[in-house]
């Protein structure tokens, strides 16, 4: 394989991991129209994602070791995942997924408290080009103040929480756990967005379940989505091995392009122009705190690096 070659993959396998989780929503509302509830299609392909990582790498994480992190990490995964998929399938995808981008406001402050680091002027500055972003987009005169306008835009919101947390916990348990193996972890994520999608389905009524005729299809579509979502999230892994953190962080972005398109083209959402003003303040911010990361990163243990490097979605 040519140097060039080996260079581009990875990148490549980044852009591909992006391409999914904005094309997501998609299966998610198809399943929906099928009669199965957000909260049930999430609890139902996180199961299929997770018991397809533990056979597929049985032997990886045959000598897993349980600790407390891995608990929070799990209940972290939980809340993004369903936070996502319930509000791609009930709002507007672009706005919910820029609420979900908030990531950088987030971020610091769940770093200060668990982490430790220090709130530098940057991470604040970053933090509220985010939220003015998140204003300027929400911001309406018929409406007051700009908070979400609905149960599908908090559920966004709270997803990225949700992510930032998650981020933070895979370096905190990169400190304490150091030998964990990415496998592991990636069960982690996929079976904590199963429970607790499965326990938030006891608060969701299923007024049309799935017909008889159709749960060929629905089946279908959820271990389909399950191996989709666990292939992809290995495959990123490895492109985010050999990829610079702060690189990786900008190429991921490349979701918001694929969620712009698809949204258009599927659902016929148009974002208006305060979306646009709004969004491009958030991108901004993701993009230059990926570089604060990049030029302020303290040196630390081992598999700590790598595991920045990792630290990536394992939706749905």
């Amino acid at each position: 394989m040519s140097p060039r070659l080996a260079n581009t993959l990875p990148t490549l396998a980044i852009m591909l991991g992006a391409s999914v989780w904005g094309l997501v929503w998609y299966p998610m509302r198809m399943l929906a129209a099928l009669g199965l509830t957000g909260t049930a299609a999430s609890a139902t392909t996180s199961a299929a994602a997770c018991l397809f990582v533990l056979i597929v790498r049985r032997r990886a994480i045959a000598s897993m070791s349980w600790h407390w992190l891995l608990v929070a990490l799990a209940l972290a995964a939980g809340v993004t995942n369903i936070g996502f998929v319930w509000g791609a399938i009930h709002g507007q995808v672009m706005r919910v997924l820029l609420l979900f981008y908030l990531t950088p406001a987030w971020t610091a402050l769940f770093a200060h408290f668990i982490l430790h680091e220090r709130l530098t002027r940057s991470g604040v500055a970053l933090a509220a080009l985010s939220l003015a972003g998140a204003m300027a987009m929400l911001w309406s005169p018929e409406l007051g103040m700009p908070l979400p306008a609905n149960l599908a835009e908090w559920a966004g919101l709270m997803g990225g929480m949700g992510f930032a947390m998650s981020n933070v916990l895979i370096v905190k348990v990169s400190r304490v756990l150091p030998d964990l193996k990415p496998e592991m972890r990636t069960a982690t994520i996929f079976g904590g967005a199963a429970i607790v999608a499965a326990f938030a389905t006891l608060f969701e009524a299923m007024p049309n379940p799935p017909a008889a005729s159709q749960m060929g299809m629905v089946a279908f579509i959820v271990i389909g989505l399950g191996v989709v979502l666990a292939s992809n999230n290995m495959l990123v892994q490895i492109g985010l091995a050999k990829v610079p953190a702060n690189r990786a962080s900008i190429i991921m972005l490349f979701e918001l392009v694929v969620t712009a398109l698809s949204a258009w083209f599927f659902a016929g959402e148009v974002p208006g122009p305060r979306e646009w003003a709004g969004g491009a303040c958030i991108v901004v911010a993701c993009v230059l705190s990926s570089w604060v990361h990049r030029d302020n990163a303290p040196a630390g243990p081992p598999g700590e690096a790598a595991a920045k490097k990792k630290s990536t979605r394992a939706m749905v």
